[in-house]
């Protein structure tokens, strides 16, 4: 075995034999879980300290069995084991990259698949999670556009893959030892993996409520990020509705050939975008928009691009993130040489922007930034593709 190659864990689930039709605690409101609590029998003057226990015991614990909800009424726990499921997506498969980086497979509802990606560093963890099974933006440089949208995910599979990460890495606390002083395994989300969020806004506002709420998760709104290609409507909304860090897949100075790489500006071009950009960081308390731009060879690299770029952006707390192309099979580009990456960066720097050079993690397991896309989705694809050609 060579012993450079990336590390690869099936994980075997056993699913467990659910009631159909029982509502699933996880991804509900707070709000929702009272009302649901009260549709059930729960008498209305307890049903907010209920659901608070029970949010903590999903969201703290990471308990998934009622039984364990020790200071709920044995009565309580059976009607509530009744009554509902707490179910999250399966891990199908577990990939480890030689940067210690992870992709797990995880299956949805429907028996879809989205990938999601915990990158460790030394002062964070981060976890890349999906929004969408596919995407409709077809951005012509990412390998997750060339699969087509099955559909959105609900907030309990976006919140259910923030709580299978830590499953994996141990990270809930063992119960009586609330140590909140730790240092977090998982301690970011970036909202980057496989869809836009803004087209699935509902679902997405509501996971990350949950991410944020002080009795469960407990992350900052400084440690999620959410990256769109520019839904310039829904834009505002995640300033007033969520006001989480925002980053913007920007990767062109000229809407001649953003059209290309991101379809999306078409409907909303640089101008539109920047317009809307321009009052988020006043409206959600954010500290800099964080600008994301992929380093295209002999497309949107040359020295005339960087200073068109500090031009567009001028006005805007920003730091701009260049993206080394992260090549995959078939694609149309070529990324941009080392020498080329670092003289676009030195303009930006000199105009008094942060131009970080992104380190492309996980490449050996096709986990790197633009090259998540489902193996079996994609598998379904191929079949209806050699279907159709055959006539079928």
């Amino acid at each position: 075995m060579d012993p450079k190659a990336p590390i690869t864990q099936d994980v075997m689930t056993i699913p467990r034999k659910l009631p159909e039709g029982l509502p699933n605690l996880v991804g509900m409101t707070r709000d929702g879980l009272r009302d649901a609590l009260i549709a059930v029998g729960t008498k209305e003057k307890q049903a907010k300290m209920r659901a608070g226990q029970i949010w903590q015991w999903l969201y703290f614990w990471g308990v998934r069995d009622f039984d364990q909800m020790t200071n709920l009424s044995k009565d309580y726990r059976a009607m509530l084991a009744e009554s509902f499921v707490i179910q999250l997506p399966e891990i199908v498969t577990r990939q480890i990259s030689d940067d210690g980086t992870r992709k797990y497979l995880v299956r949805i509802a429907g028996g879809h698949e989205v990938e999601v990606v915990y990158i460790p560093e030394t002062d964070r963890g981060t976890l890349c999670i999906s929004s969408q099974v596919g995407c409709t933006l077809t951005c012509s440089f990412c390998h997750t556009g060339t699969q087509k949208l099955v559909r959105n995910l609900t907030a309990g599979e976006i919140i259910g893959q923030v709580m299978l990460a830590r499953d994996d890495l141990g990270e809930w606390p063992e119960q009586g030892a609330r140590n909140e002083a730790a240092p977090r395994l998982l301690s970011n989300i970036v909202l980057m993996g496989m869809g836009e969020p803004l087209y699935n806004f509902e679902n997405v506002r509501d996971a990350m409520k949950i991410a944020l709420d002080p009795e469960g998760i407990a992350l900052s709104r400084r440690r999620i990020t959410l990256s769109t290609s520019g839904v310039v409507p829904e834009i505002a909304r995640t300033a007033q509705e969520i006001g989480c860090q925002l980053a913007v897949s920007f990767h062109a100075t000229t809407d001649e050939v953003r059209d290309k790489l991101v379809p999306i500006n078409k409907r909303w071009p640089i101008a539109d975008l920047l317009d809307a950009l321009r009052v988020y960081p006043k409206a959600s308390n954010s500290e800099r928009i964080t600008f994301e731009y992929v380093m295209l060879d002999g497309v949107n690299d040359s020295d005339e691009d960087a200073h068109r770029l500090v031009a567009l952006i001028k006005g805007i707390p920003a730091k701009i993130n260049l993206i080394p192309f992260n090549e995959w099979p078939g694609a149309p580009y070529k990324r941009s040489s080392n020498n080329r990456i670092r003289a676009f960066a030195d303009i930006v720097y000199n105009a008094g922007y942060s131009s970080p050079v992104r380190k492309p993690r996980g490449e050996d397991i096709m986990a790197a930034c633009g090259q998540l896309k489902s193996a079996t989705e994609r598998a379904r694809k191929s079949r209806a593709e050699i279907a159709k050609e055959a006539g079928v």
